[in-house]
C-alpha cells in the first residue's frame, strides 16, 4: 500500500507567537525558521505580514534566507492583508475566514453572502498576483457544514490550492473530527489541512484523526505553543505518525531534531517545557522507580515506548527515595567506578536518607555522595571569593562577583528585577565566560519555617551535552542561589576534566 505523503505546516512564528507573554525579535524568528527548514518542516507560517514592521522585517528576513521549506504570511480576507504580505515576497497566504455564524455576524458584523463574496474577490486578488492559496476556515467545527462546502467550492472556483479546516478553539472530540474530514474529503480534491487548537487535550488526538479521516496537511506548533491552551504539539504528532501509522502515512521530518529545535523554541521564547511533558521533556525518558530502572535497564522497552535517541533525547535515571540498587550499581558501572557491596550500600542508605526528608536528590548531590563514599575528591573548579549586592525602592538590583578560575579571576556585575536575579545574572556572565553552560531552570525548592529559615534553592544547568540539577541551601536565598549555581558548574567542569583525562 503507497504511503500517503503528509505536509507539515508549523505555525510557531504565528499562532505560537499569540502565546501570551511571547514575542519574537526579526533575527529570533529566522534563528527559529533555520530550525524548522532543518528539520524537514514544509511549510513555515512565518507571521502575518499586517501585523507591524518589524513583523514584516522578521518575514522578509526568512523570505531572504532562501530556505527549502515554502514561506506563508496569514491573512484576512482583506486585500490591506494581501499587500503586505506581496510586499514581504512570500510564496503564498493562508487565508483565513470567518465560518461560523457566531464569528460571522458577532466578530466582523457581516452576513454569510457577505462572507462568499469577499472570499471570492480577496482569493482573486492573492491569486493574480501569483500567491499560493491556502483557503481556511476559522471556527468551522461550530460552523454550518453546507455553508463551509459552498464558501470551499467559491474558493476552489477561483483557484485556491489548499483547504485548511480550523477546530479553532476545540469543540469537537476525536470521533466527531473524523466524521468532519471525512465528508469534506469526499467532495475535495485538493489537500486538506487539520488546525486544531488543545483547549480539552485533544489537539493532537483531533489532528491524527483529520489524517486518518483523509486530511493530509497539518498545522503545528513546536512544544503546542498557541493561544490559550495552545496548538497541536509537532513533537508528538510527529512521533505518533511514525509509531503507530508508518504503514499510512509519511513526512519528510527529522525525528532525531525534535528535542533540539523544542530547545531553541524555548530559549528564544522564555516558555519553559513541562518536566513532564510528552516526547521532548526532561522526564520523559528519565526513571526513578527501582522497578522502572531495573526493567528499562535489562530491556529499554520495558519502560520506554520508543529510544530516546530517536528523537534527539538521552535517558536519565534520577536517585530518590524510590530508587533501587541495581540503578545505582549500573550508574557506578557506567561512570567506570569498581565500588564493594559495602560501598553500594553506604550510597543506597545516603539516597534514601535524603529522599524520606521530602528532597530531590540532585546530581550534584548523587555524585558527590559517591565521591564521599568511595573516597574521591572533588575538586572546586570554581570558587567564589567575593559577592557584593545591592538593590531597595529606588535603586536597581545590582551585584558583583569575583570568581577564581584555575589560575585566573573573573570580575563581573550584572542587574535584574531583584538582588537574586542580579546575582544569578552576575553568575551567568562569569561562567558564559568559562564554559558554555546555561541556567535552564531555577526555582525555590523548600522553605523551612522559623525566623532562621533555611532557603533549598535547585538549578538545572546544561552543558549542551548534559542536563544536572544542583542545590544550595543556606539561611540567605542569595547565597542559596549562587552556591547552587557554583555547585552545578563545579560537577559539569569537573566531569569534563576527568572525562578528557580518561581520553
Amino acid at each position: 500500500m503507497t504511503k500517503r505523503k503528509i505536509k507539515v505546516l508549523d505555525t510557531t512564528l504565528r499562532d505560537g507567537e499569540q502565546t501570551p507573554g511571547v514575542a519574537l525579535a526579526p533575527d529570533e524568528k529566522l534563528k527559529i525558521a533555520r530550525e524548522l527548514d532543518d528539520l524537514g518542516v514544509d511549510i513555515i507560517e512565518a507571521g502575518s505580514a499586517i501585523t507591524s514592521a518589524g513583523e514584516r522585517e522578521g518575514i522578509k528576513k526568512i523570505v531572504d534566507e532562501n530556505l527549502n521549506a515554502e514561506i506563508i504570511s496569514f491573512a484576512r480576507i482583506t486585500k490591506s492583508d494581501i499587500e503586505p504580505a506581496l510586499d514581504c515576497g512570500v510564496d503564498a497566504v493562508h487565508l483565513v475566514f470567518p465560518s461560523s455564524d457566531l464569528h460571522i455576524e458577532k466578530k466582523i458584523g457581516k452576513t454569510r453572502e457577505d462572507v462568499k463574496d469577499i472570499v471570492a474577490e480577496i482569493s482573486r486578488y492573492a491569486l493574480d498576483n501569483g500567491l499560493t492559496v491556502e483557503l481556511s476556515a476559522e471556527d468551522a467545527t461550530r460552523a454550518d457544514r453546507g455553508f463551509l462546502k459552498e464558501v470551499f467550492q467559491i474558493g476552489l472556483e477561483e483557484g485556491v490550492q489548499r483547504i485548511c479546516i480550523c477546530d479553532t478553539v476545540s469543540m469537537m472530540m476525536p470521533e466527531q473530527i473524523y466524521d468532519l474530514f471525512s465528508e469534506f474529503a469526499e467532495i475535495i480534491d485538493v489537500p486538506i489541512a487539520a488546525h486544531c487548537h488543545d483547549d480539552f487535550g485533544v489537539g493532537v488526538a483531533n489532528t491524527i484523526s483529520a489524517l486518518r479521516a483523509g486530511g493530509s496537511e497539518i498545522h503545528a506548533t513546536i512544544n503546542g505553543l498557541g493561544e490559550r491552551a495552545g496548538n497541536s504539539a509537532l513533537e508528538e504528532i510527529a512521533l505518533a505518525i511514525s509509531e503507530f501509522y508508518d504503514d499510512d502515512f509519511e513526512t519528510d521530518l527529522k525525528l532525531e531534531k525534535l528535542y533540539e529545535v523544542s530547545k531553541v523554541v524555548e530559549e528564544y521564547t522564555g516558555i519553559p517545557i513541562s518536566p513532564t511533558k510528552a516526547v521532548i521533556g526532561a522526564n520523559a525518558f528519565a526513571h526513578e522507580a527501582g522497578i522502572h530502572t531495573h526493567g528499562v535497564l535489562s530491556e529499554a522497552k520495558t519502560y520506554e515506548p520508543v529510544a530516546p535517541e530517536k528523537v534527539g533525547q538521552k535517558r536519565r535515571l534520577i536517585f530518590g527515595k524510590h530508587t533501587g540498587k541495581h540503578a545505582i550499581e549500573n550508574e557506578i558501572e557506567r561512570i567506570g567506578l569498581d565500588a564493594s557491596d559495602s560501598q553500594i550500600d553506604k550510597i543506597f542508605k545516603r539516597i534514601k536518607d535524603l529522599g524520606d526528608r521530602g528532597k530531590l536528590v540532585t546530581d550534584a548531590e548523587w555524585t558527590a555522595i559517591i565521591d564521599d563514599v568511595m573516597g574521591r575528591s572533588l575538586e572546586e573548579v570554581v570558587t567564589l571569593e567575593e559577592l557584593t549586592v545591592t538593590g531597595g525602592d529606588t535603586v536597581t538590583p545590582t551585584a558583583a562577583v569575583k570568581i577564581k578560575y584555575e589560575d585566573r579571576e573573573f570580575i563581573e556585575a550584572g542587574v535584574g528585577v531583584g538582588p537574586v536575579d542580579a546575582a544569578i545574572n552576575a553568575i551567568r556572565k562569569v561562567v558564559s565566560g568559562i564554559s558554555n553552560i546555561s541556567l535552564q531552570e531555577y526555582h525555590v525548592d523548600a522553605i523551612s519555617g522559623g525566623t532562621d529559615a533555611m532557603v533549598d534553592v535547585v538549578v538545572k544547568l546544561t552543558d549542551g551535552k548534559r542536563i544536572i540539577d544542583a542545590r544550595g541551601s543556606s539561611e540567605d536565598i542569595i547565597k542559596a542561589s549562587v552556591q547552587a549555581m557554583l555547585n552545578g558548574v563545579n560537577r559539569l567542569l569537573w566531569d569534563k576534566k576527568l572525562s578528557e583525562g580518561e581520553k
